[in-house]
Parts: structure tokens; sequence; C-alpha cells
């Protein structure tokens, strides 16, 4: 096992790339063995019972008995569990540079006063304590803007690009604040031992955070055990798929603060006498626009207006990827007419962190071009993107067979199947993992050094925003990634989009895609559409306004933002495969053909 999982031979590997000592366009050799050693594959077993299944669900939380103070004891067990090893705690990578420089837009009546640091955020001492032991020392532009705009009493909307933290910008100021107030907002529940020996209550949480996808319900609770450490307040987390037994009975402990996904959330509030939302005082709801796309509409304003609080009494945080008009609309109807607005970045970019390569591979020869790949860079753990639940068990077949530990998942597996893979994807048991879009913003793992794109989305699933997200389960604040796309002529449809991308974080242009560079090189001056369901910005005074924001590191005005409408279809023009360097371009005598075994058969 060892090898895959060390840093410094990826970032060499990267630093190869970065530096040119690997071929032009991302293109690599054909190697009969891998440059490095991946480890050994493993055959997952599902014989056993689900009853002896170990849910993430049922994470142990810190549970403070004591009847005095507003925080508990230090549990050097527990500490270590929840943090990890002090020597491999590194969420936030050292080259914070990039990610500093982005630009964050204020919009409202209200301006938020940015921190510099966590010091300056007014944090309880343990919470700070908690910070640090999750290994965060400088805050993210959002976390900059939305702790302290949380900490006033804000409704909020966030805009955030993908791996900025926003996570923490939430859970952070939340809790701090519900700390506090813990004995006096709180509901009662069991002694410790008392629940041990079935005591039950109702569950009435302070704070509810929906999300999307069942991994990143687990995720976002995993980092609310974090932060809850030593206070008062108890977390659990409920997701379709999951044991419902052991949810509830983890509900009639007590909880305080409560982590969802939207279906299994409204059958819990149809039962009484195991959750009330009477006692919410903060309701978050994360990635709203990937919710919304999935009709969520119905749930959402049962979810939003089922607390039988007084109006004024809950704060609203809605936090979003881009800004449809269905995320308008929700924040016009539950947030409060002064909700703070705060944009950073362009809306669906990436940053500079991720080194993009795409290289061009005739679709027979993806699987042994991803062979190749995979060969030829030093062993790291890394995500395999695929576009059908087909191809996400055909690659994983071929890969085991290959002799690579890997591991796959997608929305037909089973609540316990995804949890395994996930585990040991995360774990370094099987560093290589292969999914489908399902899980483009359900996974942050620490030290994902790779995304394959072993197929690009389709601008009917997702477009540019399905390719932002995928690539953005790497490089995430401050750490340096590599995102590898293969192309081949199928994905005409997103050349255009994709070649700004590449553009705007001064990404290397392959030949093959330079016909789609719009007129002229000026990267600051590239217009991306939003998206076709928005009303025009500005329109009514409630979209994102051109520049002018408040921001301490703006682009021009008339920079990269919401842009001007263009014509988004890829031009007329065919690729001849002429001055490409990929697997399988197709040759026909003509210069600049570097591909290998051209015009094969399919494997």
């Amino acid at each position: 096992m060892s090898g895959w999982d060390n840093n410094d031979g990826m970032r060499a590997a990267l630093a190869d790339v970065s530096n040119g000592t690997q071929p032009a366009n991302g293109a690599v050799a054909h190697r009969d063995a891998p440059n490095g050693v991946w480890g050994e594959k493993t055959q997952n077993d599902y014989k056993e019972s689900n009853e002896n299944f170990n849910w993430e669900g049922n994470m142990r939380v810190y549970e403070w008995d004591g009847e005095e103070g507003d925080v508990g004891p230090e549990h050097p067990e527990l500490e270590s569990k929840l943090f990890g090893d002090p020597d491999t705690r590194d969420p936030q990578g050292i080259d914070f540079n990039v990610i500093d420089r982005i630009s964050v837009t204020q919009e409202g009546i209200v301006r938020i006063q940015p921190i510099n640091s966590f010091k300056d955020a007014g944090l309880h001492p343990i919470m700070l304590r908690n910070v640090e032991l999750s290994g965060y020392r400088t805050p993210t532009p959002i976390q900059r803007y939305c702790i302290p705009a949380i900490r006033m009493g804000h409704d909020l909307l966030a805009i955030a690009q993908t791996g900025s933290g926003k996570t923490a910008a939430y859970l952070v100021p939340i809790i701090n604040h519900l700390m506090g107030k813990a004995k006096k907002l709180a509901a009662p529940r069991p002694h410790p031992g008392d629940a041990d020996a079935g005591a039950r209550v109702r569950a009435e949480p302070l704070l509810v955070i929906v999300a999307p996808a069942r991994e990143l319900a687990i995720q976002i609770f995993s980092e609310a055990c974090k932060f809850c450490y030593r206070t008062m307040l108890r977390p659990c987390v409920v997701y379709g798929g999951g044991p419902l037994r052991d949810q509830i009975a983890n509900l009639q402990r007590g909880c305080d603060v409560l982590v969802a996904s939207p279906g299994r959330l409204i059958d819990l509030m149809e039962r009484g006498d195991v959750l009330s939302l009477r006692r919410v005082k903060y309701m978050v709801i994360d990635e709203a626009d990937e919710m919304l796309q999935a009709d969520w509409e119905d749930e959402f304003n049962k979810i939003l207006g089922g607390g039988e609080q007084e109006e004024g009494n809950v704060k609203y945080m809605l936090f979003s990827a881009t800004f449809p008009t269905a995320v308008r609309q929700l924040a016009k109807t539950h947030l409060a007419e002064t909700y703070v607005r705060i944009k950073v970045g362009r809306v669906g970019s990436s940053h500079e962190n991720i080194k993009q390569d795409v290289v061009y591979v005739e679709p027979p020869m993806k699987k042994q071009a991803l062979l190749d790949l995979l060969y030829d860079l030093k062993p790291a753990r890394t995500i395999i993107f695929v576009n059908s639940k087909r191809m996400a068990d055909e690659l994983d077949d071929f890969l085991f067979n290959k002799d690579l530990p890997c591991t796959s998942m997608h929305s037909d597996r089973t609540q316990r199947e995804r949890e395994d893979a996930m585990r040991a994807f995360r774990s370094g048991k099987t560093p290589l993992f292969i999914t489908t879009g399902v899980t483009a913003r359900g996974i942050d793992v620490r030290n994902v050094m790779h995304v394959i794109n072993f197929d690009l989305p389709s601008m009917e699933h997702g477009g540019i925003q399905e390719y932002i997200h995928r690539i953005g389960r790497t490089g995430r604040i401050g750490h340096h990634g590599l995102a590898t796309s293969f192309y081949s002529e199928r994905d005409e449809p997103i050349a255009k989009m994709l070649t700004m991308t590449l553009m705007e974080t001064n990404q290397v242009i392959p030949d093959f895609l330079q016909q789609y560079k719009p007129d002229g090189d000026n990267a600051s001056k590239l217009k991306f559409e939003y998206d076709t369901d928005e009303e025009e910005p500005g329109e009514g005074g409630e979209g994102w306004a051109g520049g002018g924001g408040d921001t301490g590191d703006a682009g021009d005005a008339g920079g990269a933002g919401w842009g001007a409408g263009g014509d988004t279809a890829a031009p007329n023009g065919n690729d001849d495969g002429n001055n490409t360097v990929g697997w399988g371009s197709s040759t026909n005598g003509n210069g600049g053909n570097s591909g290998w075994n051209a015009n094969s058969a399919s494997d």
C-alpha cells in the first residue's frame, strides 16, 4: 500500500506536468506497468447482515453529562477520532494565494466588514480551538464575509464556487452562537446514561441543515461533530437509504443540530412524536440550486414553514453554486427583505490551483487511455467520473481485472454499498473511485490529488457547471490538484465553454480546442452566459450587478462576472486531427499527429 497516498510524489507529478516534462496537451505514452505501487485490490463482501454494519449516521458524537458551565471537558480518544492524527490534519493547503485573490461582491442594504483571521471573528475559545483542531488557519473569502454576517444576525444568500470552505462558513458562527445559549434554548434531553437505559425524548433541533445528496449530508454531519465538540449541542443526521430505526433512536437521545436530506426530513416531520421544528433558530439550505433542479420546491416550502415559529424568529441561509430564477424566488419568499447577498468569484468558476489537462481520445481507446494515464502518474487518491451507471460498473470491472484497487458508486447502489465505497476511498483502501455525477457535489475527501473525466458531462446534463463541480473535488481550499478530461468529437457541444473555462484559469489550450477560443486572448474580457432560466442580470434590482462590488481584490468592473449573452453553440467546423496529441487520434499522413495506436479497433 505504500506510494498511493504520498503527497510529495503526486506534487512531483504535478510539477512535471507544469514544467513541461510530459508531452503537450496531457498526452501520456503507453505503459505496460504502473509507475508506483497502488496497493492490493480488494473485493467487497456484502454477506454480513446490515444489523452489524457501521452506518455513517451512527458516528460517535460528543455527549456531555455535566450540569454546570457551557463547555465540557476534553475527551482525548474521541478528539482523535473526530479530528484525526495531528500530523495529518491539513484540510487547508499552503498555496492560498489564488484562493485569496478571489473577488467577493456584496449586495443589499447592509454592508459586511470582513474578518481577516479566525481570532478576529469573536469566537468562543472552545470554538476557536475546534477550528484549529480541524486544521483551518486562514479564513477563506466566503468565511471572511459569512461569519460576521451570521454573527450580526442577518439572513444570508451566498453564491460560492466549489471548494471554497462554505460548510465551515455557516457551521462555525451558528454553533458558536448557539453554544452560549444552549441551556436557555435547547430542549431537555436525558442524561447519556439514562438514554442508554432507554430514556427517550422528541428531537427539537435549534439548527437544521438540508442537503440534496446523502453523501453531502453525511459529510456536513461529520464537520458538525467537530465543531460541536465540547459544547452542549448534540448533532444528528438523517438521510434516505439509511436505517430509519437507528436514525430515530439517535434523534430520541436529543438533537440540537440536525443535518438531513429532504425526503427523510419530510418523513420524520410527519412523525410528531419523533421530530418537531418548533425550536429552530437557524435553517440552512445547502446546494439550493441542485435541490430545486430536482423538483423539491413543494418539500422546501413545507420544511421552511414547518417550524411553527413566529415570523422573524428563524434565520434563513441559502448556499448555492449558481443563481437561477428558482433560487431567487426562494430567497424572495423566505428570506428577510434585508438579507445579505454575497457572491464569491464568478458564478460557476474554478481556480488556478487545479491544473486542467484536456486530452483528445477516440471513444474506443478511452479504457486503454485511462489505464496508461493511471500507470504514468504517481499513485494518489483519484476520482474517475463517468456519465452512466453502466459505464461505472464496466470501468470498475476493467480496473479491478487489471489488479488496481478500485471501487465505484452510483444511484442504483444500496446505501450500504455507497457508504462502503466512500469509507474505502476515504481510508485509502481503494484509492481509485469511479462514480457518476451523483457525487459531484457530495465528495470532500482529504488528499484527492487527481480527478479524471473519463466522460465529459453533456450539455443536457449539467454541462460546464457539472464539469466545474467535478474538478472541484481536488485542489480544495488552497491545495493543488490535477484534473484530466478525455475529449472527442462527441464533446463538441461543450467545447466553447470548456475552452473559456481553461482560458479563465490560465490553463494551456490544446490544439484541438484552439478553434473555439473567442476573439482576443484577454481572459479578463471573457463573457460567460448566465443560465437561460435566469432573469437578466440586474432586472428588477434582483440580479448581481456587474462589477462595483464591495471587495478587497475585485477585478475590473467589466471583468468576468454575469456576462452579456452570447451564442453558446460551438462554431461549425471539424477537428481533422491535425496538430493534435493524444490517444487514438486519426492519422492521415498529415503532420502533427502523435497519438499512439491510431485507428485502432475497440478494446
